[in-house]
């Protein structure tokens, strides 16, 4: 386990009912592979080393001492720097327990009994066994704590607790208690019938359970090998993390999912809504895990984007937020126009595309400002943008404004100050044309951007209501693409025109008519600073841990252009507070926020 991630298992061996031995030996063989695999947390079914399906051999000491028996051969087959929980029923006090058994490096670390016994349909639990009690005491059979117990790995974030089956099931499940007693990872020994329809309902009550407590969600289902007098068992493994589903196994396959846990994120998580107290006490057992670390998976190279099969919707979803958000304040301070200045980039396209969702574009006041560093193929796009939705674009050449400026202020490079005084001057000018036409000016800067302090301070900076503030530049363009291909023809050809153009501010002039100032040269690129502006600001993630997801999730991208992303972020971010301590309002579209009014508190 590094980094707060740790890699887990849920398998169904296969077994034969009431032959404690020879389940004993297959659960054992399986962990033999899980350790090869690098699992750290393993998870078998629930009554795995009996079977379920025993039934009235539940009555017999026989079954009853040979799953004690095995146990103690499977607890010694669990290597240092594993954590494994089998299910079987175990006798304690004059009374039979249904238990999830914990064990690491040769030994049983604790018994959890089942809280709720289904006693319907197929089930009729409540004729062997006994529920589980408040409280903790000692199984004189394996020498360990039985009753409310959890698993905590000192020095990490991760601690571990169990619930049997029908406990997730229930309408108050024990995992509300275990979450709130600082369990970050849930294990789940089921074996759990199937019927038509329950694998679906199944996945969503767990991710559901894993989404509501902030969590990890490992559930092993009994499959191959117990009783089908009346019922199948199907091995439906699958393991969630915080309302997600990241492993599963298919109901009738191979019986193991495999999948890491970030308890980094969970516990970032948790610190932030905050978690009320458990009203039960708990044994709190230790146990240790090494430091290696095999991703399972690569992270998501776009945190911020949906899955593919999910874009459209969202985007819909995203674009309509933006346009309510800006209609809304467009209305309530009755505007008569909406001021934007189109530069033919990313941002100001989706701006203008939001806005035309949002009032009549007899009320949008499009205004392109050229100056030094306006570029033919910029301009192109302006004015076929506009051309294709119908909208006038106004025309101001802002280069007299900009140079009777300069000298006004005795100014000749063309450094920071050349490149900052066209962007105050545009949205000078902007603003100037909203007084004028009783309109409000719509800002085009995207929540990269703010990240990176990347604007002009009262320049680009600044407007009456933020559209884009919300929304991370790797997201600007899924939008733009999804909302050219939707209105189609000219407006599609237009809206290409501008993916394709290289990001830049264009403030210095260009080199033999093409784009000088590329932003991505300079900073880096965009689909790595969103990744890196993501980790940190969502979870707040410690930079060495950035950098090797970073480096998991673009493999194939240069050390030296990741290395530059990194450092681009730890210079700009700190630095760029004072202008986000100040923005204009804008919509909140995700969980990334820097609304100084509601999301990002941070002293500049």
């Amino acid at each position: 386990m590094k980094y707060g991630i740790v890699k887990c298992a849920a398998v169904t061996p296969h077994i034969k009912v009431c032959d404690t031995a020879y389940n004993a030996k297959a659960v054992i063989a399986k962990i033999a592979e899980l350790k090869a695999h690098g699992v750290e947390i393993a998870v078998f079914p629930e009554l795995c080393v009996t079977g379920y399906s025993a039934m009235d051999m539940f009555f017999t000491r026989e079954l009853l001492d040979g799953a004690v028996d095995a146990v103690k051969r499977i607890a010694r087959a669990v290597p240092e720097n594993m954590l494994a929980f089998v299910g079987a029923p175990i006798a304690h006090d004059g009374r039979l327990y249904n238990c999830a058994v914990g064990m690491s490096a040769g030994k049983v670390l604790g018994i959890t009994p089942k809280t709720e016994l289904p006693d319907y349909g197929e089930f009729f639990e409540t004729r062997y066994f006994t529920p589980a009690f408040d409280g903790t005491e000692t199984c004189a059979q394996l020498c360990a704590p039985i009753g409310n117990v959890l698993y905590e790995c000192a020095g990490t974030a991760l601690t571990v607790g169990c619930e049997i089956c029908e406990d997730m099931w229930s309408d108050a499940p024990p995992s509300v208690e275990l979450a709130r007693a600082g369990a970050t990872v849930i294990v789940n020994l089921s074996a759990s019938a199937e019927v038509v329809g329950k694998p679906e309902y199944r996945k969503l009550l767990i991710a559901g359970a894993s989404g509501r407590l902030h969590c990890g969600y490992i559930y092993a289902d009994a499959g191959e090998g117990e009783s089908t007098t009346d019922v199948v068992f199907s091995g439906h493994n699958v393991i969630a993390e915080n309302g997600g589903v990241v492993a599963e196994s298919a109901p009738f396959g191979a019986g193991l999912a495999v999948a890491d846990i970030d308890v980094q994120k969970l516990d970032c998580e948790r610190r932030k809504i905050g978690v009320k107290r458990a009203n039960k006490n708990f044994a709190v057992v230790p146990f240790a895990l090494g430091d290696g670390l095999a991703l399972e998976r690569a992270p998501e190279r776009y945190p911020f984007l949906p899955s593919a099969d999910e874009s459209a919707q969202r985007a819909e979803i995203i674009l309509e937020m933006q346009a309510r958000g800006l209609k809304t304040r467009f209305d309530s301070v009755k505007s008569k126009t909406a001021v934007i200045g189109i530069s033919g980039g990313l941002d100001s396209t989706l701006a203008l595309l939001v806005a035309c969702r949002a009032v009549d574009k007899k009320k949008i006041v499009a205004v392109t400002m050229p100056c030094f560093g306006t570029s033919e193929k910029t301009k192109s796009n302006a004015h076929a943008l506009c051309d294709a939705l119908g909208i006038y674009l106004r025309t101001i050449d802002i280069k007299r404004t900009v140079e009777s400026h300069l000298a006004d202020i005795d100014h000749a490079d063309t450094d920071v100050t050349f490149e900052n005084a066209q962007a105050r001057t545009r949205t000078m000018t902007l603003f100037d044309i909203a007084n004028k036409t009783c309109g409000l000016v719509v800002g085009t800067g995207d929540l990269s951007e703010l990240a990176l302090g990347w604007a002009t301070y009262n320049g680009d900076h600044m407007s009456s209501y933020g559209v884009n503030a919300g929304v991370p530049k790797t997201l600007v363009k899924m939008l733009v693409r999804h909302e050219g291909e939707r209105l189609g023809g000219a407006v599609a050809k237009a809206v290409d025109a501008v993916l394709t153009t290289e990001i830049s501010p264009e403030l210095l002039p260009p080199e033999k008519g093409k784009i000088a100032q590329k932003t991505e040269s300079i900073l880096g690129k965009y689909d790595l600073l969103d990744f890196i502006i993501y980790y940190y600001c969502r979870f707040g993630f410690e930079r060495e841990k950035i950098e090797f997801l970073l480096k998991a999730a673009f493999c194939d991208v240069s050390q030296a252009e990741l290395d530059k992303a990194v450092d681009t972020f730890y210079k700009r971010f700190a630095a760029a507070q004072f202008k986000r301590s100040c923005l204009p309002d804008g919509v909140k579209i995700g969980s990334v926020s820097f609304s100084p009014r509601s999301d990002w508190r941070m002293p500049s």
